[in-house]
């Protein structure tokens, strides 16, 4: 079974599209929140997920959640799912910082790189 791709809302849909063309699945996934698709919270290994993509903001929730940045990454961390955080270069090293306690394994990218870099991580480059 081809894995599949999670994203969560805002991810560039000209890179998913180039992604399923290629034969990549792409399943909405959403921060708990934003109601986007399968809280990323829930994934399982029966979703096959081997990638999740994310800007930035969609991994700090808003202050009146009293939610830490990453707390519903925990599935990620469990089964070794890796996370694309998108975010722009002069910027980086400051939401570094603001994800510094997050487990799972984050790949920090910019837009620019993203596409690269899925393919990097999926084992197609």
């Amino acid at each position: 079974m081809k894995p599949n791709i999670g994203y969560l809302a805002g991810t560039d849909p000209l890179i998913l599209s180039r992604c399923a063309a290629l034969g990549i699945n792409t399943i909405p996934l959403s921060n708990g929140w934003d109601n986007h698709g399968k809280y990323i919270g829930l994934l399982s290994k029966t979703d096959n997920v081997a990638l999740v993509i994310a800007y930035l903001h969609k991994l700090i929730a808003p202050p009146e959640m009293k939610t830490r940045p990453g707390d519903f990454l925990t599935a990620c961390k469990i089964h070794q799912i890796p996370v694309l955080v998108i975010c722009h270069e002069r910027v980086m090293a400051k939401a570094k910082k603001k994800l510094s306690g997050v487990k799972a394994k984050l790949h920090w990218v910019t837009p620019d790189t993203l596409f690269d870099t899925v393919m990097e991580v999926l084992g197609r480059k």
